[in-house]
């Protein structure tokens, strides 16, 4: 059976896809190749997935209710989902705020009612945020804990897909899987980031800016334990004895690290000091990030192995064979 993935051109759905791939799965991916980042590098995702015989990709824009209806009209053998598009960043939201309503809203609706029309469904399983505890202080972040004092109208967005979902699963039996993802990192990952920004400045000898005084810490998750989580929770979908069959789980290292932790290694990667600009924290970044993973853990045996020190040093190693690919030809293989 057919899975859909959407955001297949994204970073973390490029992974998922090449994980899905490996075992055998038959994967139709789509995405509509939004301008946010370089949209090369959504390009050279992919590229690297077409010709793999079991991958299929449509450009679809997940809020065109028309185009959604068409595809599960086409697809009727799709039984599981994974929903990992989405308009991400959290300054950036403060930005184009109608650009968050309409891809994680409009487009988390989308892919209910998606689901709703298939013949068969085992399992949605969509990505959320840990930008969803705002201003919560209580580490690790529990899945238990209040999430109702959103810092940014990203968190708010990621908020009402849980809700959309519950409400879904209350009402269609849904069985649903919600991911709060903690800051995610690795080779193929997206600009916007601040590992990648970072980079880019720390090679081309400019400033970068730091908040707080380098005090600010989060729980950094490399792309390979991200992909385990996310496939091993596919592979269980929720049971329950009463209630919605939906369910939210984190999925981090289960480590809060000082920013600053991650410029060394930066540094040390590409062989060239950062020149640090201090700033006061923005009013939509939280201080400080660490998961609780009990839940997807006792769940799917999901253990992050991967620590700085070791992800970091791969990601640089993509990084520098990706610019100089950028610089030869302006496009990359």
């Amino acid at each position: 059976m057919t899975i859909l993935l959407t955001g297949a051109a994204g970073f973390i759905g490029y992974h998922v896809a090449e994980a899905l791939l490996a075992r055998g799965e038959a994967v139709l991916g789509v995405d509509n190749l939004t301008p946010y980042y370089d949209v090369r590098l959504k390009q050279a995702r992919l590229a690297r997935l077409a010709d793999r015989p079991a991958f299929r990709f449509e450009a679809i824009d997940l809020a065109n209710r028309d185009d959604m209806a068409r595809l599960a009209q086409a697809e009727p053998g799709i039984t599981r989902i994974v929903h990992l598009a989405a308009q991400a960043g959290v300054r950036h939201s403060m930005i184009d705020p109608y650009s968050y309503v309409a891809s994680n809203v409009m487009g988390h609706l989308g892919v209910l009612e998606f689901a709703r029309q298939l013949g068969r469904l085992d399992h949605l399983v969509y990505a959320s945020s840990s930008s969803v505890y705002g201003a919560n202080d209580k580490m690790p972040f529990a899945e238990t804990d209040r999430v109702d004092t959103p810092m940014s109208l990203y968190a708010a967005t990621k908020r009402a897909d849980e809700l959309m979902s519950h409400a879904y699963g209350h009402l269609y039996g849904m069985k649903q899987t919600g991911l709060r993802f903690f800051t995610v990192y690795g080779p193929w990952g997206r600009p916007d980031m601040a590992y990648y920004s970072f980079a880019e400045a720390i090679a081309a000898g400019r400033p970068i800016t730091v908040y707080d005084n380098g005090t600010v810490r989060r729980d950094f998750t490399y792309i390979d334990d991200i992909v385990e989580g996310v496939i091993g929770a596919l592979d269980r979908p929720p049971v329950t004895q009463s209630g919605p069959p939906v369910r939210l789980l984190n999925i981090g290292n289960n480590r809060s690290e000082p920013v600053t932790a991650l410029i060394a290694l930066l540094e040390e990667g590409i062989g060239r000091r950062a020149i640090i600009h201090f700033k006061p924290r923005p009013a939509a970044d939280v201080a400080d990030t660490c998961a609780d993973v009990d839940a997807i853990s006792g769940l799917t045996g999901f253990a992050p192995r991967t620590p700085l020190a070791v992800g970091v040093p791969r990601f640089v190693a993509w990084f520098v064979e990706w610019k100089a690919r950028l610089a030869t030809t302006g496009q990359a293989a």
